[in-house]
């Protein structure tokens, strides 16, 4: 349950601390004053939506903390667990659990565990037809729990073999599929015929090319100068040191040297010439190379970023396409496992439909008798359980189940969360609470301004519902209706203020004597002392 709540600048509340009890809680107090804003703050704290437009004028931020008390929660210290919201008007949104920072998803999904907030525009869990099945099934109790907790274990096995069999490539469509994308990439790659290093080869080959013109204009330079002048210079050099050699070791040395660079140089020239020649391409030859590289690229692309990955890939593929055509005999063992599973499904299927048919209509009928009491007499709420298809398994079986209400004689059959009228939608909301009471497993049900559109006997009605539901449950209701405040086990009196030209909410828990007089006020409209008599007398038969 929610023992205290702490709301901090959301409209007209500054810094407001309420410490609610176990029971039926009900808060009346002035129009405009604030009832409706703590229940929006609950709406916060529980991961519901928030606008800036919230956010008390003048403030950056609004904040919002609750203490539950959920001693069997694994996230309870000492029994209790603290969830906070602290929201900015940047947008900026910070969620805690026991100081945790969560998502708002995170908090919305521990807080649906714990409190159910139903207000005029609020669809929460009754109003969410995947959650239907769950309240049938806990209205059914341990005949089909035990049930579901033998399909959940074969559900689990029955979508573990399909994850295998998709692995596998278990279906054959999948498998062919996959067999012919991996034998065509097979094929291309080696359809090529790649040779580590020709894309290297190649490349230099068309660089070559590109540069053709340059490097025999540079070539023939070179051969021109080294025969026409080098080698002729050189060549004199040395009759001169020929004819001067006598006259000293020195020169014989230089001589030497220079016949040595004579011969190096000739080679040199003859290489240069030999070069010269290579150069030329034919515009064939061009193309060929061209078209090998884009091939090379192609593949690259698709494969690996060189040759020696896309040889490698190609490896792969042969292993891959191996094991494919070597899984038939796993597969088959699978198929044979998954039929098998998939026969015991079928039964616990069909054993928890007839469960569910079986008790829709009693359920049906309970609720129904509900809202007869709450003057809701010409409504017919109908359980529908609709079997889907075989192909759909889910964690339920294979049934779908809808909450159907026809509000008055003569009308079209709707879904729960298509009734119009708000004082409509929380009677059946609470003639279904009522029935479930025993079985809701959310301690704290919040309704706010539950008797809209109601008065007289079916607002005494709806007062006994909610003392009813009180009894296994944490209530929190906000009225106007001076028969549901009677049957308050703690009532709180909200209230405002005017201050520095600014409007501040106050909330205080009312004692026996200030409960009279505020019954007393909402019959009225005054505290007389008519009023306060059938306050007491309303009190009395609470």
């Amino acid at each position: 349950m929610i023992s205290t709540l702490h709301i901090k600048n959301i409209g007209i509340i500054e810094d407001l601390t309420i410490d609610f009890n176990e029971g039926l809680n009900v808060l009346t107090g002035e129009t405009g004053a604030g009832k409706t804003l703590i229940i929006g703050a609950l709406g916060v704290i529980s991961g519901g939506r928030f606008s800036k437009d919230m956010i008390r004028n003048g403030e950056k931020y609004s904040f919002v903390e609750a203490s539950l008390w959920c001693p069997q929660n694994s996230q309870a210290i000492d029994g209790s667990v603290i969830v906070s919201r602290e929201i900015y008007s940047n947008g900026r949104n910070s969620c805690k659990i026991n100081g945790r920072l969560v998502t708002v998803n995170e908090l919305k999904e521990f807080m649906a565990d714990n409190i159910n907030i139903h207000g005029q525009q609020d669809n929460q869990n009754l109003l969410n037809p995947a959650k239907h099945i769950y309240y049938l099934d806990d209205f059914i109790g341990n005949k089909i729990l035990d049930l579901k907790f033998e399909y959940v274990e074969l559900f689990n096995r029955y979508n573990e073999i399909n994850a295998e069999l998709k692995k596998n490539y278990g279906d054959d469509k999948e498998k062919e599929r996959r067999l012919d994308l991996l034998n065509y990439q097979l094929k291309e790659i080696k359809n090529a015929k790649l040779k580590i290093g020709e894309d290297i080869k190649l490349q230099e080959e068309h660089n070559l090319m590109k540069n053709s013109e340059k490097l025999q204009e540079n070539l023939q330079e070179i051969d021109d100068s080294l025969n026409n002048q080098g080698i002729e210079s050189i060549s004199n050099s040395i009759r001169c040191l020929e004819r001067i050699a006598s006259y000293g070791e020195k020169y014989e040395e230089k001589l030497t040297e220079l016949k040595s660079a004579y011969y190096e140089i000739q080679e040199i020239a003859r290489d240069i010439a030999d070069m010269k020649e290579e150069i030329y391409f034919d515009d064939q030859e061009r193309n060929n190379i061209e078209q090998r590289l884009d091939e090379i690229f192609s593949l690259k692309r698709k494969y690996g970023n060189s040759i020696e990955e896309i040889l490698d890939y190609s490896e792969k593929l042969e292993k891959e396409i191996e094991e494919i055509e070597n899984v038939d005999e796993i597969n088959n063992r699978l198929k044979q496992e998954k039929d098998s599973v998939k026969k015991q499904m079928l039964e616990l299927c069909q054993k928890m439909n007839l469960y569910r048919n079986e008790y829709a209509t009693i359920l049906s009928d309970k609720i129904n008798r509900e809202l007869k009491d709450l003057e809701m007499s010409n409504a017919r709420l109908r359980v529908n359980v609709e079997k889907i298809s075989e192909e759909k398994f889910n964690s339920n079986g294979l049934d779908k189940v809808d909450f159907m209400i026809c509000t008055n004689r003569g009308e079209e059959e709707k879904e729960l969360a298509k009734i119009a009228s708000g004082g409509e939608m929380s009677r059946v909301m609470l003639a279904i609470k009522t029935v479930l009471a025993d079985v809701d497993k959310v301690h704290t049900l919040v309704f706010d301004e539950i008797d809209t559109g109601i008065s007289g006997k079916a607002a005494k009605a709806v007062g006994e519902k909610l003392k009813t539901i009180s009894n296994n449950h944490q209530v929190m209701v906000v009225t106007h209706s001076a028969a549901i405040a009677a049957k308050g086990k703690y009532n709180y009196f909200i209230s405002k203020s005017t201050k520095q030209d600014k409007t501040y909410t106050e909330i205080r828990q009312l004692n026996e004597e200030e409960t009279i007089k505020e019954i007393a006020r909402i019959s009225s409209g005054d505290v007389t002392d008519i009023s306060i008599a059938h306050a007491k007398e309303l009190r009395k038969a609470s």
